[in-house]
């Protein structure tokens, strides 16, 4: 095999690999680090999403899905499916209108992508983060230069949460940040940073629910920012605006 390249690795982190594909794999992963940690996060979110969604997979199929309509009906049908399709094409043109994130856009990945990094490690007692708060100075200089740009870590001690560190992560985009807070009940929020190739103009605070996660997000410049935590959209959104504020001050 000659040097494994992105799809190599992605077909190891799925397991799609034989064993002689493995072994090749592995021995490239233990001379390279880096590749060797983004191997590592894509089956950390595919270990999070298949705790998440799976469920699903057992669950029986609604009687009225699989019943047969009957043949008069069939006209109908077919007009009730273009109504639906009528009303699905004008509220993407309400979506691109009023600039609401579309599925599949930069901005709603930024969300997923937040979501499933926070659901994976913030329930982590012996390993939540790889800096940690202690070397805050450390941290922030380090994932600057990851990210290539000026990161700042915000405080929300008069909220009462306190840094608990951060670590590196890879993102569709490139490397990722991500910076974990918690408070005296062990309620744990997570910050994370990511490089964008959307719109740098699409500045606004934006929320997402994300199963139990929910996310204020935001893009500023060629960076996104999305703030998650399993709390209620209203108790989240006072850290965020906080957050927020610190990250984009006036």
């Amino acid at each position: 095999m000659p040097t494994p390249d992105d799809a190599d690795l992605h077909a190891y982190a799925d397991g799609l690999l034989d064993e002689a594909g493995v072994a090749e794999v592995e021995r490239y992963l233990a001379e390279h680090p880096a590749d060797a940690e983004r191997v590592r996060a894509w089956r950390d979110m595919n270990a999070a999403l298949r705790h998440t969604y799976n469920p699903v997979l057992d669950e029986p199929v609604p009687e009225r899905l699989t019943a047969r309509p009957p043949r008069r009906w069939r006209p109908y049908a077919i007009a009730a499916s273009l109504l639906l399709a009528g009303v699905a094409l004008g509220w993407i043109g309400r979506s691109a209108f009023f600039g609401l994130p579309l599925a599949g856009s930069p901005a709603s990945a930024l969300a997923r992508q937040a979501a499933v990094a926070h659901a994976v490690y913030s329930p982590e007692v012996r390993h939540p983060v790889e800096v940690w708060a202690a070397q805050e100075d450390h941290l922030v200089a380090w994932l600057s230069k990851r990210l290539g740009t000026h990161l700042k870590c915000p405080s929300l001690a008069t909220l009462g949460y306190t840094l608990v560190g951060g670590r590196l992560l890879s993102g569709s985009n490139g490397p990722v940040a991500q910076f974990m807070f918690q408070d005296g009940r062990g309620t744990r929020l997570t910050l994370y940073v990511s490089t964008q190739k959307g719109d740098p103009r699409s500045t606004a605070f934006r929320f997402s629910q994300e199963d139990k996660v929910a996310v204020f997000y935001w893009i500023d410049g060629n960076y996104g920012y999305a703030l998650s935590g399993e709390m209620s959209r209203a108790d989240l959104l006072q850290v965020a605006t906080l957050v927020y504020k610190q990250l984009n001050p006036e």
